[in-house]
């Protein structure tokens, strides 16, 4: 770091951590006090991070950028080094804006407010930390200690079965961390000379095929859970289910682009060898998650638990971008993350907001409520329209960029990108009949009295003509007056509902918002990726149709001038060579 920069990224990162170890001495009975103050230091440090990119930060570098690093512990090799480039500054941004809205959303929290907020206030912190942290050692340790707050988080503040959730989501998240700590060490030891683990370093080694190959499929465990990507999703559905909806936010907002982040961080940038033989297993992967995900998705009555296997089948198509071997591809993919994390998150929030008034997730005991309920009405609508992709909001055009990048990419025959794109489509088909008829289901009336019973005497919503005519009714629920809650939403939840909602129709009408920031880098990542296809391609032609029932390659009859072209070896792997 250069001695007259100040550590605005470090302290980026740690405010919230220094911020929160306060809480547990602040003075406040009720809990209101402590949630002014985290939100304070959670406006603080977005306000901070936009501040300090907009003065500091060069989209037009493809580099690492504001770099700072210390000696941390010397003897392990390891730094306390961040920086940002193209990848990871809109995720920061993303995690900040995220992460401020979800601690606004959770202003009722009255139950621990300072264990709640001393969380909430640590994981902004390890999120940010993930995206800006250029020592892949550095990068496991945040990665490992942002999996603490979200465990406690879902554990104590989540539904019925939220121990089962919480326990689940450890054991799978954790378990699969390992492989992160182990590609560390196999890249940080290989070679000879010092030991490293800085990003930017670890890219230069050349590493042997046999190697990058074991390497990428550890970090595809690793990382492919964390992106719900089939079949490592099962930990989802459940975490979602049962978190409290501001947790959910950051669930699918961010944890889930951390899965995506590491893969075009370390498997496309320091692993390109390797990711020629798994892009097209990326590509099949990605189909079935946009399939199967929707489907899934089509058969839950469960509000949260259909929008977490809606966020399954959306990761999916950040898999296809990934794998086209094109700029617009991996500019999508990137994009797809961006766009899914707000709608996402809004979607999850309005799912807590209409909880809060009904008191119930299944869809079954809901319907006719829009009309006590229109502007949740009118949000909900809003956030499902960008869900399915509508023209004019964020997810057309990150998806549109996905599906044009894999329909002009030369690297697979035609045959291949027609089924795949086709399957696909499938998918975009199924968003709008489940995303539609779950807005049928809570919104509108579904034809029948519904009747239920209060105390055990039988009460049917009729006009005012049941055997209780206070009794409210709503799907097949009812609660006594005194209990009913059917409030609007208030000027708190339409503010936070905006907040997500202006940024998605802003990238939707103009998606250079967002992509500016990082077009040039995502574009120096795909042309080295490229021509370490095209000197595998030109030895083996035929490397995607052996071991495979894939199409054969299209063959390069061209390299391009930039990047470089590591040096690879034609051996036996997994079947796929000669």
């Amino acid at each position: 770091m250069m001695a007259d920069q100040f550590p605005w990224l470090t302290a980026i990162v740690l405010l919230p951590l220094a911020a929160s170890l306060a809480i547990p001495f602040m003075p406040d009975k009720d809990g209101k006090t402590i949630r002014w103050y985290a939100l304070g230091v959670a406006i603080a440090d977005f306000v901070l991070m936009c501040w300090v990119f907009w003065t500091h930060y060069d989209p037009s570098i493809s580099t690492f950028q504001m770099v700072e690093q210390y000696s941390w512990i010397p003897q392990l090799g390891i730094k306390w080094s961040v920086s940002v480039d193209g990848l990871s500054l809109p995720l920061v941004l993303l995690a900040g804006l995220v992460t401020t809205l979800a601690i606004f959303a959770a202003w009722q929290v009255d139950r621990k407010p300072r264990l709640f907020y001393f969380l909430m206030l640590l994981m902004y912190s390890a999120q940010i930390g993930v995206f800006i942290a250029q020592d892949l050692m550095l990068f496991f340790i945040v990665w490992e200690l942002e999996l603490i707050p979200v465990y406690l988080l879902i554990s104590i503040w989540g539904g019925q079965n939220r121990r089962y959730a919480a326990t689940k989501f450890i054991i799978y998240t954790a378990a699969a961390s390992v492989f992160i700590l182990i590609a560390a060490l196999a890249m940080g030891f290989y070679g000879g000379g010092n030991l490293t683990f800085d990003i930017a370093e670890l890219g230069l080694k050349d590493y042997p095929l046999n190697l990058e190959l074991l390497l990428y499929a550890g970090l595809l465990i690793a990382f492919g859970l964390k992106l719900a990507v089939f079949p490592l999703h099962t930990w989802l559905p459940d975490a979602h289910g049962e978190a409290s909806s501001p947790v959910s936010m950051i669930l699918a907002g961010v944890l889930l682009k951390m899965g995506g982040y590491g893969l075009i961080r370390l498997n496309l940038e320091l692993l390109p060898n390797a990711h020629v033989y798994f892009a097209p297993i990326l590509a099949i992967l990605g189909v079935i998650n946009i399939i199967y995900g929707a489907l899934n998705s089509f058969g839950e009555s469960n509000m949260k638990r259909r929008l977490a296997y809606s966020s399954v089948s959306h990761m999916g198509f950040v898999l296809l971008g990934i794998a086209s071997f094109t700029d617009l591809g991996v500019n999508g993919a990137l994009l797809q993350m961006i766009s899914h994390g707000l709608i996402a998150s809004v979607l999850f929030f309005l799912a807590g907001v209409t909880y809060d008034r009904t008191h119930t997730m299944s869809m079954d005991e809901m319907g006719d409520i829009g009309k006590v309920m229109p502007k949740v009405f009118a949000l909900f609508t809003a956030g499902a329209m960008a869900s399915i992709a509508l023209p004019g909001m964020s997810g057309f055009a990150s998806e549109l960029s996905i599906f044009v990048g894999l329909a002009t990419s030369d690297t697979y025959s035609a045959s291949f990108r027609a089924v795949t794109i086709f399957l696909a489509a499938v998918g975009l088909i199924l968003t709008p009949i489940y995303m539609l008829s779950m807005l049928r289901e809570m919104f509108y009336n579904k034809g029948v009295a519904p009747t239920c019973d209060i105390n055990g005497v039988p009460v049917q919503n009729s006009g005012g003509k049941g055997l209780l005519e206070e009794a409210v009714c709503f799907g097949n629920s009812c609660v006594l007056p005194s209990e009913a809650v059917f409030v609007d939403a208030q000027p708190r939840e339409v503010a936070i509902a905006f907040c997500f909602l202006i940024p998605i129709l802003g990238i939707g009408f103009y998606p250079k918002l967002a992509t500016q920031m990082y077009d040039v880098k995502t574009v120096a990542v795909n042309a080295e990726v490229r021509q370490s296809y095209i000197q595998i391609a030109e030895q083996n032609p035929q490397i995607y149709a052996k071991g495979f029932l894939l199409p054969k390659v299209a063959r390069v009859q061209k390299a391009p001038t930039l990047g470089k072209i590591a040096e690879s070896e034609s051996v036996p792997v997994l079947g796929i060579v000669k």
